[in-house]
């Protein structure tokens, strides 16, 4: 299929990763049928005056009605409220879903997809964290297919096209390190969020660079790639890489590595996503090597940077404890986004809820729904008492 005739749903469309995939399709033509979001109706409605999709999918009511007059002029029918969102995910007639909603909020939206069979362009790696095996047996049950869009992961996905998974010796997931790459404990004590938002490489919404500040958002993906690609916590190894030039390598027995390398930009896995398994061509700039100084690569300081052993603790548990940690995280990192809690907190709120939860092995989805609710209520509680 040509790709200027195939169709899309963006879940999550106006955010970082949303707003980068619709600049995709519409370089390339694709017809952009359905588009879903929390709320900001003034870029919804560019987008909708931009795309044409037939419905949009509005989560807050109050932004729905206003969408709705807005737009009121288009063929765009306006729904509202999350259950939309998950409808519009496994209704609408496309041939990819794009998932890019933030956080807890995109899993559902994933499951009604993937047991619709769709293809699920998956830039929501909460989906992998908090239940990837029960998404990994709804894509198998009904024929969906998963299409990684997280750079790392579409990555290590491109990798592992070189060999059989026999052959895979183990996956090297780099990390920029963050703007505090190199800091001591002490240090870390007295940074501000201004400090925290201020990533050397990418641009990306805050939650997301708070977590990759924290390393938490690279403790989010060891999970996402032990579910994605059916491999052990042993098996994956963080590296620092600070000029995120390389987005993942994968090792094989032969101690030969297959890397992908390419410039930071999020529209090229988007782009990739959307013309698989072809090769079109690029929507980024190519790397001019003869500009590239050096690539450099550090182990992670996991003395300073607690977050990422704290994540590989969860996985190492399973059950709900990976969805417990990404719950209570999102907590902790959205009280230091509002400047309640100083960055050090984050860890430390996390940490006592995820060593003191009671872990449930083989969880439904209701029991991953309920965790998600308690350790968010767990955490909010010790903030309250700071009793962290």
């Amino acid at each position: 299929m040509n790709i200027n005739e195939k169709s899309i749903v963006i879940l999550g469309s106006t955010g970082s990763v949303g707003t980068q995939t619709a600049e995709v399709a519409d370089h390339f033509g694709v017809r952009v049928k359905a588009l879903a979001a929390f709320g900001n109706v003034k870029l919804l409605e560019e987008q909708i005056r931009r795309f044409s999709p037939t419905v949009c999918a509005v989560v807050n009511e109050d932004a729905a009605k206003s969408l709705t007059v807005s737009v009121a002029d288009t063929n765009c029918k306006i729904v509202s409220g999350y259950e939309s969102v998950c409808n519009i995910a496994a209704d609408t007639s496309c041939d990819i879903v794009f998932n890019s909603i933030s956080g807890k909020n995109g899993l559902l939206p994933t499951i009604y997809a993937l047991r619709a069979g769709k293809t699920l362009a998956l830039a929501n790696k909460e989906s992998m964290v908090c239940a990837g095996d029960i998404v990994n047996e709804t894509a198998k049950k009904h024929g969906g297919k998963i299409l990684p869009v997280d750079s790392e992961h579409c990555a290590i996905h491109q990798c592992l096209n070189n060999g059989e998974k026999r052959e895979v010796k183990r996956i090297l997931l780099t990390a920029s390190g963050g703007p505090f790459f190199g800091y001591t404990k002490e240090q870390l004590e007295n940074v501000t969020l201004s400090d925290a938002l201020a990533h050397p490489t990418w641009n990306m919404g805050k939650k997301i660079t708070v977590d990759s500040a924290s390393l938490a958002n690279k403790g989010l993906e060891i999970i996402e790639a032990m579910k994605l690609f059916d491999v052990s916590l042993d098996e994956i190894e963080v590296i620092i890489h600070r000029q995120s030039i390389i987005h993942s390598m994968v090792e094989y027995k032969d101690n030969s590595v297959i890397a992908q390398l390419g410039v930071p930009d999020m529209r090229y896995p988007a782009k990739y996503a959307l013309t698989y398994p072809d090769r079109v061509d690029g929507v980024v700039k190519p790397i001019d090597f003869t500009s590239l100084r050096s690539l450099t690569f550090a182990k992670p300081d996991k003395d300073v940077f607690t977050m990422l052993p704290l994540a590989e603790f969860a996985a190492q548990k399973g059950g709900v404890m990976p969805c417990v940690y990404n719950a209570s995280n999102e907590i902790a990192a959205g009280l230091f986004l509002k400047e309640k809690i100083r960055f050090t907190d984050i860890p430390r709120l996390v940490s006592a809820v995820v060593n003191n939860y009671k872990n449930i092995e083989n969880p439904t989805l209701d029991d991953i729904l309920s965790c998600d609710k308690d350790a968010r209520d767990l955490t909010m509680d010790l903030y309250d008492r700071k009793a962290w």
